[in-house]
């Protein structure tokens, strides 16, 4: 996801087409597993969130008398209001609709806020959208349990923390997860195996096909071509000259749900983090330390198993009322080392000079990442030989082999309270 605004971007055919080659599966045969997570009315959602007593009425996210539509919640669309109307049109549509002005800060705080839940998962997210985004949770299965169990232990993390819902799809590819997700709406999960697909795709209109718009579905349905079965049994070479080699090829993979498009991290946004949300808000300092200790271990985990150092470490605490505070420091060598992102987390927590405040949640993210085989660490002039690196690689074993707490630190061991991981 990422913070711009404005409506959901039109899908092209060359949205279509691989940027980079095709993922191949794991070892020992293990197809990957895609995720397509997308925000129910993310602008209107978030409203509501603020505006409670506006929940059950018509409402929607734009300007009252000019402008468009941005988004609207479901009592809205009810009455055919949709996101990229006239705000006027949906006002005849539906004259009871409230409507509010955005506000784009907001909804930037936010989809970042979900980028990190997501990101608690896996490192692989790719954001499609402010309010959508896929995610490559093949190694996470190892971890975090079935595509189910993730997409649900999201969809709660996501509502919990920001109190809006989201859909959920789940394919072989980027394609059919997305199309899941869409049969999710609004606040649900759809799985699609890599022995379902057909089954699944085939039924559905042709223009469930992104990229399918109002004048490819009127050449389509021209030929015939209705269902997406349809699509499938017609001849590659009839949809090629239809459409044209590129286009008529692409038609009949999809049909097909062959997608090799891989999830990768758009520039500007590639980063590693990991939030730890309080079973109770605390004020004790040796809690705070204790979860932050923790938080920068499973960064680090997750760097070293994505292959990349960072310089850029962030903290993030939010705090009873809800009241979010982040600050950031650069360092001067990359890492992706558990002691030094947790000094350099303790750094910035003492930098606040917070009186015991109430804290709900802590998060440490760490950017300006560089590939590790091609980064240079420059060590100090009393570094052992063999340290603390070391010692973490022999652990990293350990968690592969026996999950993320077959080996832990002793401090972590010896406070009793609860606390759920994003």
């Amino acid at each position: 996801m990422t913070a711009q605004p404005g409506t959901r971007p039109r899908r092209s055919w060359s949205d279509w087409l691989p940027s980079t080659p095709a993922l191949p599966t794991e070892p020992g045969g293990h197809d990957r597993v895609i995720m397509h997570i997308d925000m129910d009315a993310f602008y209107a959602s978030v409203e509501l969130r603020r505006r409670p007593e506006l929940a059950g009425t018509p409402m929607f996210v734009g300007g009252a008398e000019r402008g468009v539509v941005l988004s609207a919640n479901y009592e809205a669309r009810a009455f055919g209001v949709e996101g990229g109307m006239p705000s006027s049109r949906a006002l005849r549509l539906c004259p009871q609709a409230v409507a509010v002005p955005p506000d784009f800060d907001t909804y930037g705080e936010v989809s970042a806020g979900i980028v990190a839940v997501l990101e608690s998962v896996t490192a692989h997210v790719e954001s499609a959208s402010i309010d959508e985004a896929y995610l490559d949770v093949t190694g996470s299965r190892r971890i975090f349990g079935s595509p189910r169990q993730i997409g649900e232990h999201l969809r709660a993390l996501i509502a919990d923390e920001q109190g809006i819902t989201c859909s959920v799809g789940i394919g072989p590819s980027k394609f059919v997860a997305k199309i899941a997700s869409g049969r999710a709406k609004p606040d649900g999960l759809v799985e699609v195996g890599r022995g379902d697909v057909t089954a699944f795709l085939h039924p559905l209109p042709v223009t469930t096909i992104g990229g399918v718009g109002d004048v490819t579905a009127e050449k389509l349905h021209r030929l015939g071509i209705v269902t997406v079965a349809d699509l499938a049994h017609t001849p590659v070479s009839t949809l090629r000259r239809a459409f044209g080699p590129q286009q008529g090829s692409l038609l009949s993979e999809l049909a097909w749900g062959r997608d090799g498009r891989r999830v990768v991290a758009r520039p500007g946004e590639r980063g590693v983090g990991c939030q730890e949300t309080f079973g109770r808000d605390t004020d004790d300092p040796a809690v705070v330390r204790a979860e932050l200790l923790r938080v920068a271990g499973t960064v680090a985990w997750r760097m070293r198993q994505a292959g990349v150092l960072g310089r850029v470490v962030t903290l993030n605490l939010r705090f009873a009322d809800f009241r979010t505070v982040s600050r950031s420091l650069t360092l001067a060598s990359p890492t992706d080392s558990t002691d030094e992102l947790y000094a350099q987390a303790m750094r910035l927590y003492a930098k606040l000079g917070l009186e015991r405040p109430r804290i709900r949640r802590v998060g440490i993210r760490v950017e300006g990442l560089v590939d590790a085989d091609k980064a240079y660490c420059q060590p100090t002039l009393d570094a052992p030989e063999r340290g603390w690196r070391e010692a973490e690689r022999a652990t990293d074993a350990v968690r592969r082999k026996f999950g993320p707490h077959g080996v832990q630190r002793a401090v972590l061991t010896r406070h009793g309270y609860a606390s759920k991981q994003l």
